[in-house]
């Protein structure tokens, strides 16, 4: 391992803004609105507020998969938040999730506003607000629930450790790469060993276990996140990409990644979602015209 110079933490951390890193700018160790805004609402029963990264993905996934089942309660609208600008830390998001990370929801189809906040929490509402993607009781409810909650613990240190030392920190590290890939990688085993002998990973129907975790491990597999497929040697997770592969090839999947996302190449696009036929009326003259 090559030589790196020791740091010594001192008696009582404080914040040194400048530490550097892509994200500096945006993280902060205290929570509140720095900028009083109100959030846009439309006409629609779900108001969205997110971006399309892996989190946010897992929402807009789950919406159009509803709808292509016909449920017209779960359409919305998906309004974009930048995080690189500081958009969650708005007066308008921080009531909607006090923690000022996207996604968030205002569920707006009851008597009163409902917020819902976290990932997965969204998801769990929306199974249960439309009874689909999540068995009504017993062990296959359960199975659904453990992936969902091993998703939530498992993620961030893919994105928050490995990702972030392997692609975003202001210097490479040798320990942190390697003991964030090393904890990766058991991840992606895991879900191999699991996807050896079931469709999908629990079991033989498409949940909220699935949307929850392949925005992460199946984006990753697929080539999508952090440059890091060579990497980490993803094509040796034959299982994991089989399944990875299945649900990248679902229509309602590929209209979800395109939802809130302003990066990428201009066909993936769609920054935000109001109608259904936002997906077909965008065109790449009008994308290059934003672009300009």
């Amino acid at each position: 391992m090559s030589e790196q110079p020791t740091y010594t933490p001192p008696k009582v951390w404080t914040w040194d803004s400048q530490s550097g890193g892509q994200f500096a700018n945006i993280n902060r160790p205290i929570a509140g609105a720095t900028h009083d805004k109100d959030l846009p609402v439309g006409r629609h029963p779900m108001q969205l507020y997110s971006l399309a990264t892996p989190n946010g993905v897992k929402v807009t996934v789950m919406l159009e998969e509803l709808l292509a089942l016909g449920h017209e309660g779960a359409e919305y609208n998906a309004w974009l938040i930048n995080i690189g600008e500081g958009d969650q830390f708005s007066s308008g998001f921080v009531e909607a999730n006090p923690n000022s990370k996207i996604p968030a929801l205002w569920d707006r189809s009851g008597d009163e506003p409902l917020r819902v906040f976290e990932s997965a929490s969204i998801l769990f509402h929306l199974a249960e607000r439309f009874g689909e993607f999540l068995p009504k009781s017993g062990p296959e409810r359960t199975e659904v629930m453990n992936w969902v909650f091993w998703q939530m613990g498992s993620a961030p240190y893919l994105g928050g450790g490995f990702g972030h030392f392997y692609a975003y920190a202001p210097e490479k590290w040798e320990y942190p790469i390697n003991r964030f890939a090393m904890e990766t990688k058991r991840q992606l085993d895991v879900l191999d060993r699991e996807l050896a002998d079931k469709t999908y990973i629990a079991g033989e129907d498409y949940t909220i276990a699935d949307m929850a975790i392949w925005p992460w491990y199946g984006q990753l597999v697929l080539g999508r996140l952090y440059s890091a497929a060579e990497f980490l040697d993803v094509e040796s997770y034959k299982n994991v990409m089989r399944w990875a592969k299945a649900i990248d090839a679902r229509p309602a999947v590929q209209r979800g990644r395109m939802v809130n996302r302003p990066f990428g190449e201009l066909h993936t696009q769609l920054h935000e979602r109001h109608e259904a036929s936002d997906f077909e009326t965008r065109t790449q003259d009008k994308l290059e015209a934003a672009a300009e």
